[in-house]
């Protein structure tokens, strides 16, 4: 018996012939594998039960840095191999995959600390199976020639490894050593290779603070475990609490300050390397996570990363750095000496580059958890742009731009929908430029004719401007509804869903902020059945950051006595309530609002955890922090009508509060309440409709707590819930579900 396999996906450059072919050989199965450009082709003999054990080993057992998107088994006519081997193949026209940059192997990092070996402390050493990929790409096909490696040519050992097929290095495109690859310095002196090395980790251990080319771009390092560092980062980067990321020398280190399971494990070793939210104990500085029970963590992924922790110069560097990205907020990641000079020089003490180019930026990919798998907050190195594949038929190509916030774009090629790496807040000129020059050279490489432009319905956003700048179609699709499409292309649904889609801001067709919606949805498009209860949000953008504006809102609609409450719970002073008061009647700066990502603000105010955020979502992480302390059960019920009664559990919150109960009791209620609200009316019109599946999608849902007990209500009563997984919640995913909208739209003829 003979079949055909095709494997689509992350499949060249990663070992994955070699691979397969030893699967092969063990299991006696005679045929041949080749390269077709978009997927791998194996053609293989055997009898049925053998070939079956074959694609299930070719499923669960690739190599490590695979990634297999899709399988195609098809029978064959018999024919007759004697054994099992690798053939050349020419370039098939199909989906293309860009592979992503991958964590430095474990072969390559025993050879960085080899002092026998001819790349020992190579700053840059790679093979097959590891190294940058996305971030120094010029074009496609991926060959050195169009790489930023083409500016250092190999040497004549280098070129031997790279043309062997026996070669760890066969055809690793970055491959380079000490004689022939980059060269680190300290930008703007004359001091280069080991010696800048040297000095940075000099500095370190000093306690100052180094700005660090990357894979993707620069970070700003200091020791976390001193205090005076931390801070000396924080007034210089004018971001007084915002948690810092920290990168740990290894696994034991980061096991000694924070709780590690083994899932947890698995993808902090793994090839992709992400940074992970995880519970932290004691051990650094205060002031790297304030007030936050957990801490962002990564280990080494870069051979350079590696040397700051480990060097042969007897010098005692930190354990654990601070390792943020250098960028202003929300401002792309700085990405070359010019931009460093001019952002980093009065950040950090001294900068650490290199000479190798960053064609596309990309900052560190963040996961959270939750119910033991991975939870995606941002998605970036590592996994973009990996594509998701549609069952269902797409045709056409499609460019979405995203959101405003934690951009990302979305380019869709038939079937295939690829999401773009972190680009920033579109608010900074800077991050504007980053997705224009980003997605422009995306749709190159990718090899496609854009017939439309999805954006944000939002008419002042400057995502629209740029779609509407672009010169195609431009199809406009409202945000909350990307959100349900978002995740509902993650799971590759596509029938008619009830959705939920919480988050903080997201222009409604009717005008008004939206922002706690239940929604039915289709490819083809959707109805807003209810949403949280209106309020008014006054303050213009200040409410957004100053949450006691929203608690004073709502107070003065929701009792005839407010001022002795808002007096109570300490939210304003007398004159500045009199000017709220009068801004709140007049509808003065004052917008018609059904934002929870508001209503979490309130809250977190009228329980004096927060007032107002000095970053984004700052006050509702308190709340939810708060409420992690609370946890008891909660017998209170609180009914809906027309909307979710959220204007009902405010009072019942305020009320409980000024009665003097615990603070971190009625921030859990708080979350328990909700999410039976939000429940409830889930099922009331999943009864009514008819419809058992359930998505949840917007920033208010990367809250755990509030998501697993909406899961947990819903999947009681029977019901199919959709979740992300690996396409964040927030904005930085809607541009998937823009592009499905879109796709959809084309392949219909709307277009």
């Amino acid at each position: 018996m003979t079949i055909i396999i095709k494997v689509y996906g992350i499949v060249q450059g990663v070992g994955f012939r070699p691979t397969i072919a030893r699967h092969a050989k063990a299991l006696n199965v005679t045929g041949t594998i080749a390269n077709k450009g978009p997927y791998v082709e194996i053609i293989a003999s055997g009898s049925k039960e053998i070939l079956d054990a074959f694609v299930k080993k070719i499923k669960k057992e690739p190599p490590r840095r695979a990634e297999i998107i899709k399988m195609d088994v098809r029978k064959s006519e018999e024919r007759s191999f004697d054994a099992f081997s690798i053939i050349t193949s020419k370039k098939t026209k199909g989906p293309i995959f860009i592979p992503p940059d991958i964590a430095t192997c474990e072969e390559c990092t025993k050879e960085l600390f080899d002092p026998h070996n001819r790349r020992y402390l190579h700053p840059f050493i790679n093979c097959t199976s590891c190294g940058p990929r996305l971030t120094i790409l010029e074009g496609l096909p991926y060959d050195r020639e169009r790489t930023s490696m083409k500016e250092f040519p190999m040497c004549d050992t280098c070129a031997k490894e790279y043309h062997d097929p026996s070669s760890r290095r066969y055809d690793a495109q970055p491959v380079c050593c000490n004689d022939c690859g980059p060269e680190v310095y300290l930008l703007d002196t004359d001091i280069k290779g080991r010696e800048a090395i040297i000095e940075a980790r000099i500095a370190l251990s000093e306690g100052k603070i180094v700005a660090i080319k990357g894979i993707g771009g620069f970070h700003l390092a200091c020791d976390a475990r001193n205090e005076e560092s931390v801070m000396r980062l924080r007034t210089r980067k004018h971001r007084p609490t915002k948690p810092f990321a920290v990168m740990a020398k290894d696994l034991e280190t980061a096991k000694g300050f924070c709780e590690i399971d083994d899932v947890q494990e698995k993808i902090m070793t793994g090839h992709r390397k992400p940074i992970c939210l995880l519970p932290k104990k004691e051990g650094l500085a205060k002031s790297v996570a304030p007030g936050n029970p957990f801490i962002g963590v990564m280990l080494p992924y870069a051979p350079l990363q590696m040397l700051l922790f480990q060097y042969n110069d007897g010098i005692t560097t930190p354990d654990v750095l601070v390792m943020t990205s250098a960028n202003d907020s929300g401002a792309p990641i700085t990405h070359n000496d010019e931009e460093a000079r001019k952002e980093l020089s009065s950040l950090s003490d001294l900068i650490l580059s290199h000479n190798r180019k960053i064609r596309v930026r990309c900052d560190d990919s963040v996961l959270d958890f939750d119910e033991g798998q991975p939870y995606m907050i941002r998605r970036s190195r590592g996994y973009a742009p990996l594509p998701y594949m549609m069952s269902k038929s797409f045709r056409g190509d499609v460019l979405a731009i995203g959101g405003e916030l934690k951009n990302t774009f979305c380019v869709g090629k038939d079937e295939l929908f690829y999401p773009s790496s972190y680009i920033g807040d579109l608010s900074d000129i800077r991050s504007i430029d980053s997705l224009k020059e980003t997605s422009r050279l995306m749709c190159e490489l990718l090899e496609t004719n854009i017939q439309v432009v999805a954006c944000d319905l939002h008419p002042l956003y400057h995502s629209r401007e740029v779609a509407e700048s672009l010169g195609k179609p431009v199809v406009y699709v409202q945000h909350h509804y990307a959100h349900i499409l978002s995740c509902m292309a993650e799971n590759d649904t596509f029938e008619t869903v009830l959705g939920a889609s919480f988050d903080g801001t997201g222009y409604g067709e009717d005008g008004t902020i939206w922002g706690g919606e239940i929604m039915l949805c289709d490819l083809d498009g959707y109805k807003r059945l209810t949403s949280i209860k209106p309020f008014l949000q006054v303050g213009g953008d200040a409410s957004s950051k100053e949450g006691w504006r929203i608690a004073v809102s709502q107070i003065l609609s929701l009792y005839d006595d407010p001022d002795r409450i808002i007096e109570a719970l300490d939210l304003c002073d007398a004159k500045t309530l009199k000017f709220q008061k009068m801004m709140h009647e007049r509808k003065i700066n004052t917008v018609v609002s059904t934002s929870a990502g508001r209503l979490f603000d309130s809250i977190s105010a009228i329980l004096g955890l927060k007032k107002a955020s000095s970053f984004e979502g700052e006050a509702s992480m308190a709340l939810e922090y708060a409420a992690m302390q609370g946890v008891h059960e909660v017998p209170k019920t609180i009914t809906n009508h027309e909307y979710i009664a959220t204007d009902a559990l405010t009072a019942y919150i305020i009320e409980e509060r000024l009665a003097g109960r615990d603070v971190h009791e009625l921030a859990y209620e708080f979350h328990i309440l909700l999410a039976r609200m939000i429940s409830e009316a889930l099922l009331a019109y999943s009864q009514k409709t008819k419809i058992k599946t359930i998505a949840l999608s917007g920033g208010v849902f990367q809250n755990t707590l509030l998501l697993d007990e909406v899961k947990k209500i819903l999947k009681h009563s029977h019901c199919k819930v959709l979740t992300h997984h690996l396409v964040p919640c927030n904005d930085g995913g809607i541009a998937l579900g823009q592009a499905v909208y879109a796709s959809n739209a084309l392949s219909k003829g709307r277009i």
